[in-house]
C-alpha cells in the first residue's frame, strides 16, 4: 500500500474533470439553487474544531425552513438538540462551513461553501416560528461557492428505493445500541426514544 502524499500523484490516478464540472461553481445562489433549497428538508453542515478535526452534523426540518435572505445569504434555524453545541462552537472558532442540501427522492444535491455567524436577532428568529416556538439561534451563512452535485452517490447507494432499506430486525433496538455505545446501565425502549424526540423536537 502506497500513501498518496501530493496533488500530482493524486491527479495521475484520475482523469481530468470535464468542463461542465469546472464551470458549475457559482459565487451566489441562482434560481435553481433557490428552488432546491425551497424543497430541501435535510442537510448536513461541516465545520472544523480548534483541535483541527472536522465535524459533520445532520439537520432536518419542515420544507421551507431554509431561508434565502438574498443571493449570497442563507439563514438556518438552530433548534434544541443534544446541547453539545459542537457546530456552533466550531463556528465561533472558525467560521468556514460546508453544507450539503438533500431533496427527498432527488439524486442530485446542492453544495454550499462559505462562512457562518451565529445570530439571535428577534426578527431573524421570527422567520422560523413553529408551533409558537422560536429557534434558540440562527446560523447565517455568507455563500462563497454554490453548485449542484451529481447524483451518482445516490444512484449507487439506491438510497431512495424502499426495497433496499435495511430490515430493522437485523440491528439491535436503538436503546440497546445507545446503552452499549455510551456505556449506560439502563435501556430506553423505542417508544421512550420516540417520546423524547417528540417532546424536544421544537
Amino acid at each position: 500500500m502506497a500513501k498518496i502524499a501530493d496533488r500530482a500523484s493524486l491527479r495521475r490516478l484520475y482523469d481530468e474533470p470535464v468542463r461542465e464540472v469546472l464551470v458549475k461553481e457559482l459565487p451566489f445562489l441562482d434560481g435553481h439553487c433557490r428552488a432546491l433549497l425551497a424543497q430541501s428538508r435535510f442537510y448536513v453542515i461541516a465545520t472544523q474544531g480548534p483541535d483541527g478535526l472536522g465535524d459533520v452534523t445532520p439537520r432536518g426540518d419542515r420544507t421551507g425552513q431554509i431561508q434565502v435572505l438574498d443571493d449570497r445569504t442563507l439563514a438556518l434555524p438552530d433548534w434544541p438538540g443534544n446541547n453539545r453545541l459542537d457546530t456552533l462552537s466550531n463556528i465561533l472558532d472558525n467560521p468556514a462551513v460546508g453544507l450539503l442540501f438533500v431533496v427527498p427522492g432527488l439524486s442530485e444535491t446542492l453544495r454550499v461553501n462559505g462562512t457562518a455567524e451565529i445570530r439571535d436577532d428577534a426578527e431573524l428568529k421570527a422567520l422560523f416560528e413553529t408551533n409558537g416556538r422560536l429557534p434558540l439561534s440562527v446560523v447565517v451563512v455568507t455563500v462563497r461557492q454554490a453548485y449542484i452535485q451529481c447524483g451518482k452517490a445516490f444512484v449507487r447507494s439506491q438510497l431512495w428505493k424502499p426495497e433496499t432499506w435495511v430490515d430493522r430486525s437485523v440491528l439491535p433496538p436503538m436503546g440497546v445500541i445507545i446503552r452499549d455505545h455510551c456505556q449506560l446501565g439502563a435501556v430506553m425502549t423505542d417508544q421512550e426514544i420516540a417520546d423524547d424526540y417528540k417532546a424536544t423536537l421544537y
